[in-house]
């Protein structure tokens, strides 16, 4: 059976991946309701519309199709769906780390830390640290927490902070999020005032950051990372972009940097993020440090906060860091936990932060319990610690493998060049395709990533991001997938990709 669609296949498809319900809802709002109707794609929020989240866009839409289609036992030319847009470690099985789970499970039931059997299933560090949360937490995980988060909480995460880093964090300066995502939008809003606020977000970025500033109704200023140096920052890329958006009228407020990278899997060096500082206290620029994959890191350079380097360099700088249990060896996406942390900040500005949190009256319970867990994890001496050891090890231990064998089979591929996965969940090569590819993309009405990303799907059941969804440099085209795919699936998963990409070169060459 041929991997590759007919042309008139792909325009169907083109089509169906124009016509989600929501771009439906808008042509339909435009062409007029059938009865007077206070909401309708044309007259909600503007800026609603206007997101977009690629991450999880149409073409996981279809990725979802075709799974129902083999749970109803349609043929298909693959057997399952490997979800590789997003990073999402437990969807594609990797394993919860038990003594996360044995405290969680303890306070959502109390009363089993009392049962008489409880020390026959749990170890006593683990039935220890539930009685202490109870004790520091009126009502357990089903009860409200001040807003800014679990007191004990905040307090573990600034030890954890001032361990990492050789520093003095304090408890006041943390707020507990629902995941990473929170912490920016609620920063977000602080600094986008009006449409002609702006913030810099790296290119290729995460879909977060420009859907966020567009709900906020500010400006998103692109900054191109460096592809040929292992994607890092260039100051003169910095300033150039900075000097177009503020001849441009923007009021550029704010840095973001994702570091490790996402999409782009870099580690920035503590050498360039001093260089990043030093920019931004000339151009009095917030720094916004997004710095959830801080313990996927696999190459030769290890990982820097921007809390030590601004530290260390004495900065006065406004910096807002972000964390999360969605990444790393945890994963655990699911718990919606996170921390952001806020420095050199002025105090009003904190009051008002606070308020924006109180107006959500505080960040999930079970998420703050997780983070709790991840910024506290059993040390050596505790009962639980050889077992948390052997499964953290055991899965940073297989993270590495998966990331080196993704990479080793992407730089096989002729018409594929891959900058090496130093960090995150991610590798986003750069796929050279032929004219022939980019002109039937066209005719199709894809993007030529895109494009290569629905042949893929339909022919292999593998699930990427097109690179278009990151946004690139003009003329180049890429995809992101991660290496999550458990282990024992990892050849297979790689020989799809190999074999797909061949056909789809051989058909268009």
């Amino acid at each position: 059976m041929s991997y590759m669609l007919s042309r008139s296949k792909l325009s169907l498809v083109a089509r169906q991946l124009s016509a989600s319900p929501f771009r439906q809802a808008i042509e339909k709002s435009r062409r007029g309701p059938l009865r007077s109707v206070q909401l309708s794609a044309g007259t909600i929020n503007p800026k609603v519309v206007d997101a977009q989240y690629a991450v999880r866009g149409a073409l996981v839409l279809r990725a979802m199709q075709h799974e129902r289609a083999l749970q109803e036992n349609q043929k298909l030319p693959f057997d399952e769906i490997f979800f590789c847009n997003i990073g999402n470690p437990h969807q594609l099985n990797q394993k919860p780390v038990t003594y996360f789970r044995q405290v969680l499970s303890l306070m959502d039931y109390p009363e089993m830390s009392d049962h008489p059997a409880v020390t026959q299933i749990y170890p006593a560090d683990a039935i220890a640290r539930a009685k202490h949360f109870f004790a520091n937490v009126p009502g357990g995980t089903g009860a409200y927490s001040e807003s800014q988060g679990i007191t004990l909480v905040r307090q573990h995460v600034a030890e954890f902070i001032s361990r990492r880093d050789g520093v003095q964090a304090d408890k006041d300066d943390v707020f507990l999020t629902d995941g990473a995502s929170q912490g920016v939008a609620v920063s977000t809003n602080i600094l986008i005032r009006n449409e002609l606020d702006g913030i810099m977000i790296p290119i290729p970025q995460y879909p977060l950051y420009s859907a966020t500033i567009s709900l906020c109704g500010g400006r998103a200023v692109g900054y191109y990372l460096d592809e040929a140096n292992n994607w890092s920052m260039d100051i003169s890329e910095l300033k150039s972009s900075l000097k177009n958006a503020r001849s441009e009228g923007t009021n550029v407020r704010a840095l973001a940097i994702i570091n490790p990278g996402n999409p782009t899997g870099q580690c920035l060096t503590e050498a360039n993020m001093r260089e990043v500082v030093k920019f931004c206290e000339e151009e009095n620029l917030v720094i916004l440090a997004d710095e959830v994959y801080q313990t996927n890191v696999y190459g030769d350079v290890p990982f820097t906060s921007f809390r030590k380097v601004v530290t260390e360099m004495h900065s006065d700088v406004e910096l807002i860091s972000y964390h999360s249990v969605s990444k790393g060896m945890i994963g655990e996406c699911g718990r919606r936990g996170g921390y952001m942390e806020l420095q050199n900040l002025d105090a009003s500005v904190i009051e008002q932060v606070y308020k924006m949190f109180s107006i959500g009256l505080c960040s999930n319970i079970s998420g703050q319990v997780m983070v709790d867990c991840m910024v506290k994890p059993p040390v050596e001496g505790e009962e639980s610690y050889p077992l948390y050891k052997q499964e953290m090890d055991g899965l940073y231990a297989s993270l590495l493998r998966r990331s080196q064998k993704l990479s080793a089979a992407l730089s096989t591929m002729s018409n594929i060049s891959c900058t090496p996965i130093a960090g995150a969940m991610y590798a986003f090569p750069q796929i050279h395709l032929p004219r022939k590819a980019v002109d039937a993309a066209k005719v199709a009405g894809m993007q030529p990533d895109t494009f290569y990303a629905v042949e893929l799907l339909d022919a292999t059941g593998i699930c990427v991001v097109p690179g278009n969804g990151f946004r690139q440099q003009a003329g180049t085209f890429h995809f992101r997938t991660t290496f999550l795919p458990p282990e024992n699936k990892m050849d297979m998963v790689v020989d799809k990709l190999r074999t797909f990409n061949e056909s789809f070169m051989s058909k268009y060459a």
